[in-house]
């Protein structure tokens, strides 16, 4: 009952520090990119669904990241929470006969807004457009981190306090399986924005073979990993009860 009181309590802050942050983007963002917008946003619903089991960790890693990337230095920070928000809800969103959760929507909902509106306001800040060549490369480390940090602290924290364990632990198993996937996807995020710049953006948006590619790889790996973690425990159960 205690843990059901802290679940709500976090996830109603996340869900408050998710429209604050949003109404800030709204009242910052100005532009539109429409036919851009949409297409990072059909390549990033299409995507959210190419998912991974993470071994060792109640969660999945979806093969998005380079389209929500694009959009957070491609796009307005209110168009990037948009895209966000749709390829969240479509990632979420329960197989066939599976249950709908509306306390886990509204969690993942806020916390991936809440860190791809926090990343589109540092990649666009002021104080990086004085940095002359190396604001974009930058913007886009810093970028790049808020979203590592946006996405996977929230997470432990709440896996910590609905399984009561330490929320240390569980970031550090997220951090060391997802982190070589957002430095991959802050590469691809990189080739789009230099090819879009030059031969335009609906050649960019042909990386989906790659993140395809990478959605294969990380899933065999993560598999093989997941076989041996059962095995390491089978054998280890079979000794103690010997």
């Amino acid at each position: 009952m205690h843990n059901t009181r802290q679940i709500k309590i976090f996830i109603g802050a996340m869900m408050a520090a998710a429209i604050i942050t949003a109404g800030y983007a709204g009242m910052m963002s100005h532009t539109v990119h429409t036919y851009f917008a949409l297409a990072v946003l059909g390549m990033a619903a299409t995507t959210s669904r190419m998912k991974v089991k993470l071994p060792g960790v109640n969660g999945n890693m979806s093969v998005n990241l380079p389209f929500l990337l694009t959009a957070v230095v491609s796009l307005s920070a209110v168009e990037a929470v948009l895209i966000t928000c749709v390829s969240t809800v479509v990632q979420c969103w329960p197989r066939k006969n599976a249950k709908f959760n509306p306390q886990q929507m509204a969690f993942n909902l806020s916390m991936m807004s809440f860190a791809s509106c926090v990343a589109s306001l540092m990649f666009h800040a002021h104080w990086l457009r004085g940095m002359q060549w190396s604001s974009s490369t930058l913007g886009l480390v810093l970028a790049t981190a808020t979203l590592f940090l946006g996405q996977t602290a929230p997470v432990a924290a709440i896996v910590a306090v609905s399984e009561g364990k330490a929320a240390g632990q569980i970031w550090w198993g997220l951090a060391h399986l997802s982190f070589p996937y957002y430095v991959v996807s802050a590469g691809v995020t990189t080739i789009v924005q230099a090819v879009g710049s030059h031969l335009g953006w609906g050649l960019a948006l042909a990386v989906f073979p790659v993140m395809y590619g990478i959605h294969r790889s990380y899933k065999l790996y993560f598999g093989r990993m997941a076989q041996a973690l059962n095995s390491e425990v089978s054998v280890k159960a079979a000794g103690a009860g010997a």
